[in-house]
């Protein structure tokens, strides 16, 4: 097959971008080295998150996007709309819920508070004590490699996956593959995650390590995504070690648990402090799965950019290349938000909301660092 455009990567963004692009009009072809990303090792949650303006965008634009593709998605995906409870511990983080909720509320996003007794009442296995939460509704979650490989298979003959690992990117734009072959295009996409660096050096990505820990089936032990408030309010989005609060309920029964944030290593193995640390906190808001099984724990790195958004856009320098990289934890949410706006881009058409501050930036000033 001749394709119009290249994509490198088959993870959530690599699919989300190749349907875009094919819904288009384009004939794409997806490589994917098989190496195994973000996609696979993370917990799925579809959730629109405010920290600013160009995030709140981007998920909500996102989060829609995705409603709307639940009901043709296989059962496979596991899509469900459980919704997000952000957990308020105390007044201090109530009132950061009033004003999620002003924030969420001004951009068309549904949601309600709920004081102590309605959140005791919505979900019994919290603890006693906590202050209340803000509910959205229209979150979610979904797993994340079938619903790549879904969408990978919604356009016939114009989506074609080769596994094949891209050596590098020459001057050219042409792909020159391990083993020595090479493919050309007149558009290239960047959507392998983490590993975008080894073909790029410049990008300015780094890893977050993150541990999760899943538990034997439990059904209704819980019902939302459970989200802690200081999440967004504590050291999370530092540069430190950190952990906080998450537990989603999988439709399977199971508990998926995180989250940890550990910067700049690589090593994939399981940190007993680590878990143990991310579990401690987990107790302190669900004190009865201390009674419960684990199945499995595992590790996964992020892509991270400095300022926290993805770069979608155009490469600065590198002919025909186009990125779609630096995700970090939000990737399976932002997939459909991010390949919509990248596919008008390149079809030089306007995308639905302002792709600006998504541009390709801060790469190193070498053009080949």
């Amino acid at each position: 097959m001749h394709a119009d455009v290249i994509v490198i990567g088959a993870g959530i963004v690599g699919a989300a971008c190749a349907h875009a692009l094919a819904q288009a009009g384009r004939r794409v072809l997806v490589l994917d080295a098989r190496i195994g990303g973000a996609t696979g090792a993370g917990m799925g949650h579809l959730v629109v998150m405010d920290d600013n303006l160009a995030e709140l965008a981007l998920s909500s634009h996102s989060t829609a996007q995705w409603r709307a593709l639940a009901p043709r998605m296989s059962e496979e995906c596991a899509y469900s709309a459980c919704g997000t409870l952000w957990i308020a511990a105390n007044e201090e983080e109530m009132t950061e819920a009033e004003r999620k909720q002003q924030r969420l509320r001004a951009h068309g996003i549904e949601s309600r508070l709920l004081d102590g007794v309605a959140l005791a009442r919505a979900e019994p296995a919290l603890r006693n004590g906590l202050a209340g939460a803000l509910e959205v509704p229209g979150d979610g979650i979904l797993y994340a490699p079938n619903a790549a490989r879904w969408l990978l298979a919604q356009d016939g003959d114009s989506v074609r996956v080769e596994h094949a690992k891209v050596d590098e990117i020459e001057g050219d734009g042409t792909l020159r593959l391990v083993g020595g072959s090479r493919r050309t295009a007149p558009q290239i996409v960047l959507a392998n995650g983490i590993e975008a660096p080894t073909l790029c050096p410049e990008l300015p990505i780094r890893p977050k390590k993150g541990h999760l820990l899943i538990t034997d089936r439990y059904p209704g032990t819980v019902h939302h995504q459970l989200v802690e408030l200081g999440y967004v309010t504590s050291a999370h989005h530092s540069d430190g070690d950190s952990v906080a609060f998450n537990v989603q309920p999988r439709p399977t029964g199971q508990l998926l648990i995180g989250s940890s944030r550990q910067f700049d290593t690589t090593d994939p193995a399981v940190e007993a402090p680590m878990l143990a640390r991310m579990l401690q906190r987990t107790l302190e808001y669900l004190p009865g799965l201390a009674d419960l099984t684990a199945v499995r724990s595992w590790t996964g790195m992020r892509a991270a950019t400095p300022d926290g958004l993805p770069l979608l856009g155009k490469h600065p320098w590198r002919e025909k290349l186009w990125l779609a990289v630096g995700h970090e934890g939000l990737g399976v949410t932002t997939a459909p938000g991010s390949a919509h706006l990248l596919a008008a881009l390149m079809n030089g058409t306007a995308p639905e909301f302002d792709a600006a501050p998504y541009a390709p930036r801060g790469l190193a000033s070498e053009k080949f660092a």
